[in-house]
């Protein structure tokens, strides 16, 4: 029985890596995604949709799906939702334009969305209270790893084949998945009472994110940093939230049930886990940008200087953890945002001969990178155990979806703001640039002109880059004040118990 249980959590977590693989491989080929699919590389906003449309849908199916595994059994929605994945890959793979390629990330999103709370349920059914902890921290580990390999899983690929294949691969591993989950995870129903479906919290949800997403979305940035119905479309998306969160203070069935809980905690370290997730995704997207267009490096080149960051990250969250358990929760998330904050600000005063900048015998942009890793990696451990802290045993699958929930919230919302915001500050920078025209002049006097051109956009892509990685540190220092306030307990005490009307109300 224990080997069926733990054969089963496996195939679990396997595929909760394969859905988080995606959520991050798009971030180190984007160039050749560009220039597959014809876009110029002075409109990098029509490529937006690609990163944001998968986050989208895994933001907005996690929590929904993850109730309907409870009415309808753990197997048949992970099977479901892996046939989606599936079919979203081949349409990914065979987009020929944007908005094609948009729509396939969508469906893998909202397929792969699924996967993490419904296998950290299938925890709860296997394992009773006392050891459902550790079985919960190691699928939440298999989530947090696509983080570090799927840049790298992406640009390898890529590299190798071409960055089609990345998604004709998750085919057949979606095929081994599904014959995997038949033959591991238990079916039927769980057991006790039928579990009801929050469908209109779950719309209310996804509606007022997609609203906030669309209303930041500019496909003409040369002109404002918003579209002219970014205010009002935006405006609905927070109207459409707020009406969210009064009907999950009223609602009998809920996508996260609060009752009981110390709220304002609670909300607080949600907060963190959603600017390290802004930040994470800033780094991951950014920080290749500026090796493609600034560095004139190709994708793998661009992964291989992430891997600076990468590899700190893991590191630090090990850290993090036994920082956490002799210290506490609060001293180690607000550390690892101060720190992070400093590593943003040392990458925003990157020079412009970077290859040559060093700290004595150490590269600069090394140094840096890994100081921003230490920083965000030292977060994540805090940020779970804090959760889990504030909600009974019973409610840890859905808490711990929770911080994921939060932190892919903070990755779609801040790479959506900041991509609007530093594509109109390009624009702007670069609005007096013209380019040279060979038929005007000599090939000599062309050369010079267009090395000055090419210089000058580089320049304006610096001052872009570094604008928004000010604007990261920022949010890392706003997380490490919330890191203060979040502060879980540390005596042992259980959390307060249900209010009666909420457990009437079950």
């Amino acid at each position: 029985m224990t080997a069926r249980r733990g054969i089963a959590i496996g195939a679990g977590g396997a595929v909760v890596l394969l859905a988080a693989l995606d959520a991050y491989v798009v971030t180190t080929i984007l160039m050749p995604v560009v220039k597959d699919l014809n876009v110029p590389v002075n409109r990098l906003e029509r490529i937006t949709p690609v990163l944001t449309g998968f986050l989208l849908g895994y933001v907005a199916a996690m929590p929904l799906l993850g109730q309907l595994s409870d009415r309808f059994g753990r197997r048949p929605v992970l099977q479901a939702c892996l046939v989606f994945f599936a079919a979203g890959s081949v349409v990914t793979a065979l987009a020929g334009t944007v908005p094609v390629l948009t729509a396939g990330r969508v469906v893998q999103g909202i397929a792969g969305g699924a996967l993490l709370p419904v296998t950290m349920a299938l925890a709860g059914d296997l394992w009773d209270e006392r050891r459902r902890p550790v079985v919960l921290g190691a699928v939440g580990a298999a989530q947090e790893l696509g983080s570090v390999l799927g840049p790298l899983y992406g640009a390898g690929i890529a590299a190798a084949l071409e960055w089609r294949a990345i998604f004709w691969i998750n085919v057949p591993l979606a095929v081994l998945a599904i014959a995997a989950v038949q033959f591991t995870v238990p079916g039927g129903r769980p057991a006790g009472p039928r579990a009801g479906v929050d469908v209109v919290g779950g719309l209310l949800l996804a509606a007022g994110l997609a609203l906030l997403v669309v209303g930041v979305y500019n496909p003409d940035p040369e002109r404002s940093a918003l579209p002219s119905w970014g205010l009002p479309v935006m405006a609905a998306g927070a109207v459409v939230l707020v009406v969210f969160v009064l009907w999950e203070v009223r609602a009998r069935t809920r996508l996260l049930d609060l009752g009981g809980v110390r709220r304002g905690p609670l909300l607080a370290t949600l907060g963190v886990s959603f600017l390290s997730g802004a930040a994470l995704m800033v780094t991951l997207v950014d920080v290749v940008l500026v090796a493609q267009t600034v560095l004139n490096k190709d994708e793998t080149e661009g992964a291989l200087l992430l891997t600076r960051f990468l590899v700190a990250l893991p590191v630090a969250a090990v850290a993090g953890g036994f920082v956490a358990r002799r210290v506490g929760e609060r001293w180690p998330m607000a550390a690892g945002m101060l720190v992070s904050a400093a590593g943003y600000v040392l990458i925003a005063g990157w020079p412009a001969d970077l290859a040559h900048a060093s700290y004595g015998p150490l590269p600069r942009m090394d140094v840096d990178l890994v100081v921003t890793g230490l920083g965000l990696g030292l977060v994540i451990a805090p940020v779970s155990s804090a959760v889990l802290a504030f909600v009974p045993p019973a409610r840890h699958g859905v808490a711990s979806a929770a911080v994921v929930v939060a932190r892919m919230m903070g990755m779609l919302i801040g790479i959506s703001a900041l991509s609007a915001w530093g594509f109109h500050r390009f624009h702007v920078l670069t609005a007096h640039l013209q380019p040279p025209l060979p038929f005007l002049m000599s090939k000599a006097e062309f050369a010079k002109e267009m090395t000055v051109y090419k210089a000058a956009v580089r320049d304006a892509l610096r001052a872009e880059y570094r604008e928004i990685f000010w604007i990261t540190a920022g949010m890392c220092v706003l997380g490490a004040v919330l890191a203060l306030v979040a502060g879980a307990r540390r005596d042992g005490a259980e959390p307060a118990p249900e209010p009666a009307e909420t457990m009437a109300a079950r």
